[in-house]
């Protein structure tokens, strides 16, 4: 079954919501991210996916108190993304409860410490975030081009040993509009041993169900629950139903 990959973004401690990375269209779900976490795992989820939305455009972890009661609060296995810089950062993270880290920014412009990252701490603790509009990676909370392609980003990171990619269509993200299919279906076929995770656009559980029929790994998800519209326990037994085609 394709892993159910809710995400929970954060400013200000919130969990907020925002359309296409503009943080000028945020939208407000919850005070307390902690409770919607504990909402997820009651649901049946086993994975989540937080993103700390002020790090990522500071620069430096800033809602590691937030990770801290996530984890604290569940069982939850949780990654974490969003101004992961340094090594401090990364231990800091992996200290508050993370079991893994999305890394995007710090990858595409510092790739050798991300090589550092992954010969000492093992590729199993790491995510890779390609955020990409127009083919290309975005980075600082989708707020600059980097000018790097994403197969070659991809292709980089997965030699190094990296297998879980989380790409995220930007244009998409938060629109409810549908998920890139097309786009993932050419990146399995290109990176078949790659456990792709799909993020931008899903809009109901018909749209996770179609990822899964092309055999799409995992996605994350996020402004379709909190608009109530997906039925999480209905869509879970749905998909256990189902057999993914080859892509």
């Amino acid at each position: 079954m394709i892993e159910l990959i809710p995400a929970i973004d954060i400013i200000d401690g919130r969990c907020v919501r925002l359309s296409k990375g503009n943080y000028d269209a945020c939208t407000r779900y919850s005070d307390n991210p902690a409770e919607v976490a504990q909402q997820f795992e009651q649901l049946g989820i086993r994975r989540l996916h937080v993103v700390d939305l002020d790090g990522a455009k500071e620069k430096h972890c800033v809602n590691l108190p937030v990770l801290e009661k996530i984890c604290a609060a569940t069982d939850l296995e949780v990654d974490f993304g969003g101004g992961i810089k340094s090594e401090q950062d990364l231990l800091s993270v992996f200290s508050a409860g993370a079991a893994m880290v999305t890394i995007g920014s710090v990858a595409a412009t510092q790739p050798e410490l991300v090589d550092n990252w992954i010969f000492s701490h093992g590729a199993d603790r790491f995510i890779l975030g390609a955020d990409m509009s127009n083919g290309r990676i975005r980075t600082h909370g989708w707020l600059r081009e980097s000018g790097i392609s994403l197969a070659d980003f991809m292709a980089r990171f997965i030699e190094k040993g990296i297998s879980r990619v989380l790409c995220t269509d930007i244009s998409r993200d938060g629109m409810l509009s549908g998920p890139n299919i097309e786009l993932y279906r050419s990146l399995m076929k290109r990176f078949p041993g790659c456990h792709l995770i799909a993020s931008g656009g899903v809009s109901c559980a018909q749209d996770i169900i179609e990822l899964q029929k092309f055999g799409i790994p995992a996605v994350v998800f996020g402004k379709a629950f909190y608009e109530g519209h997906l039925d999480l326990p209905t869509l879970i037994q749905q998909l256990s139903t189902l057999s993914p085609n080859a892509c």
